[in-house]
């Protein structure tokens, strides 16, 4: 970890770095810089930062627009991606957001089958007596998203709960369907629901 942080604050401190983020091809901008923190092709090893793999392209472009506007304010947030994203043309982030999303996505691992049972009745059905909405009529029926909606499927688990909390304390507050959604649910549900859609 200590080596990627360094990788990282290295590109940002160089003193051409906003030159090479603006100017370099999005294909060597992930290969080179990006795979640093998400790994080769978008396949991150660490649950501190999210898969891009197979990520929807509109989705990818709505989050660097929220970085670069400091409106994804999550703590992870501020501490990568706001100075990252600050450094990106709109012709990059469509090509990085073009790139990720032609990559192959990671698989999906199933959990403990009693969440796994909770997680998917909550995803298909959602929580009526909650006003929780089914997780697939955004995500889709196998977490794969559409447009603005991102994949789920094949995601870190422990990212994706940490997103949910974010939205459930409103330090992550670029999504107010999803500040919504979660405003009642438990952290068991939270998880049960996360390590479903991660399974796909």
């Amino acid at each position: 970890m200590k080596k990627i942080l360094s990788l990282a604050a290295a590109v940002l401190l160089a003193g051409s770095a906003g030159a090479v983020l603006a100017q370099s091809d999005a294909k060597s901008l992930a290969t080179g810089v990006c795979a640093a923190c998400h790994g080769p092709e978008g396949h991150s090893i660490s649950p501190v930062f999210p898969r891009l793999a197979g990520q929807q392209s509109a989705y990818i472009v709505l989050q660097l627009d929220a970085f670069r506007g400091h409106l994804r304010a999550d703590p992870n947030a501020q501490a990568y991606m706001w100075g990252m994203a600050s450094q990106l043309s709109d012709a990059t982030v469509q090509g990085l957001a073009d790139y990720y999303a032609a990559q192959k996505p990671s698989a999906g691992t199933a959990g403990a089958p009693a969440l796994m049972a909770e997680g998917r009745k909550i995803y298909e059905q959602g929580i009526p007596s909650k006003k929780v909405q089914a997780c697939a009529a955004c995500h889709g029926a196998n977490a794969e998203g559409a447009q603005v909606f991102p994949r789920l499927a094949g995601q870190h688990v422990e990212y994706l709960i940490g997103q949910l909390e974010g939205f459930k304390t409103g330090t992550r507050s670029n999504a107010p369907i999803m500040i919504n959604e979660v405003r009642e649910m438990t952290a068991e549900q939270l998880r049960a629901v996360a390590t479903y859609a991660a399974s796909k």
